[in-house]
């Protein structure tokens, strides 16, 4: 029971992390909280969805599908609605009202166009659970578990070993500097972006499977967001680890204590995490001038 709960709490934490990354991506880039993420995730997520129900194309090619979907929705969401206040020089806290007037559109956008009904994906994987160590493992979490890292490592190794991965660091230290150094900083906004709509379609459909498709499903990115406080906003292997830790701990108090007080644990650690460490393990203290 006890490796079972930690696979499973892996598996979460490890979907949890694909979210926070895009969290983490823009916010270290534009110092703003992007509340529309949620959103890009929940279209994935439908994207996904009709892909493998309507056209049959399989759950891989769904999953491609619903990954490039997300990604060119998020690179749209960014040339429509921030660019114009990104090139006015806006103030961060008018990019998060913009967020979140872009979630409310696109959430009743589904509404008006698809209804507020409820879908659950074709039977991908099997109901037979894999045996391992006498521990009862389902094959969707282990697929999640290792299919996020593995995507989540690609994404460190893009970043660290390529020239537009270097650039995307340096634009995060400082915008200023890396533009006087030749950086196009309109090009690397949209590279954040697209990497953070990709990997939101892919936490969508991984939540699709697990649990529903709906319109509201974008709630459950205020998890990825509690996340990315805890490892850091901004910092990529903090929200990393901000993930698995809240994903692990989450699915131990749903087990051991009840499932009924796992929202309130998530939010309590999180108010707990600010008022200790505010930075997050691993973010950086900013001071924003007036």
């Amino acid at each position: 029971m006890l490796l079972q709960t930690l696979i499973t709490g892996l598996s979460i934490g490890g979907i949890y992390a694909l979210m926070a990354v895009g969290y983490s991506l823009v916010f270290s880039i534009l110092n703003f909280s992007n509340f529309a993420h949620g959103t890009i995730i929940m279209l994935g997520a439908y994207i996904g969805y009709f892909l493998i129900s309507s056209l049959k194309i399989g759950f891989v090619f769904s999953l491609i599908g619903a990954i490039v979907g997300a990604a060119a929705l998020a690179i749209l969401n960014v040339r429509l609605a921030y660019s114009p206040l990104i090139n006015r020089k806006a103030p961060s806290l008018y990019l998060m009202i913009t967020a979140m007037g872009v979630s409310i559109f696109l959430e009743n956008m589904i509404y008006v166009t698809v209804g507020s009904h409820f879908y659950s994906f074709p039977e991908v994987f099997k109901q037979s659970t894999i045996k391992f160590f006498g521990s009862d493992i389902s094959p969707l979490d282990l697929f999640a578990l290792i299919f996020s890292f593995l995507c989540i490592y690609a994404l460190h190794l893009f970043l660290t070993r390529t020239k537009v991965g270097t650039a995307i660091r340096a634009a995060s230290y400082d915008t200023t500097v890396a533009s006087l150094n030749g950086v196009n900083i309109t090009r690397i906004i949209d590279i954040v972006f697209l990497l953070a709509g990709a990997f939101g379609g892919l936490a969508g459909v991984f939540l699709g499977v697990k649990y529903m498709v709906y319109p509201t499903m974008g709630w459950i990115t205020n998890k990825a967001y509690i996340a990315a406080v805890i490892g850091g906003l901004g910092s990529l292997p903090g929200a990393v680890i901000g993930g698995v830790i809240l994903g692990v701990l989450e699915t131990f108090v749903s087990v051991y204590i009840s499932s009924t007080i796992r929202d309130v644990f998530s939010f309590s650690l999180v108010i707990i995490f600010l008022v200790i460490w505010p930075a997050g393990l691993l973010g950086k203290y900013l001071e924003e001038k007036v």
